[in-house]
């Protein structure tokens, strides 16, 4: 018996909700230095996009990086 309700993957968050901007509020965020930030996208062991001349993090992103570290 069909209910209408589908088994659907969740839905990743909206992006308003899920971006951080700047290395100071993601440093915040994850629990470190903004300079340490820096350094590892610097290094591409942190994704980010970069506008101009700021940086934007995806909590989602920076949640998977730290929990695939540990």
């Amino acid at each position: 018996m069909n209910d209408g309700v589908l088994n659907r993957p969740a839905e990743p968050p909206a992006l308003s909700d899920d971006l951080i901007e700047g290395a100071t509020r993601a440093a915040s965020y994850i629990g470190t230095k903004p300079r340490t930030v820096y350094h590892l996208v610097e290094i591409g062991e942190l994704p980010a996009m970069k506008k101009g001349k700021k940086l934007f993090f995806r909590k989602s992103e920076l949640d998977a990086a730290f929990r695939s570290a540990a």
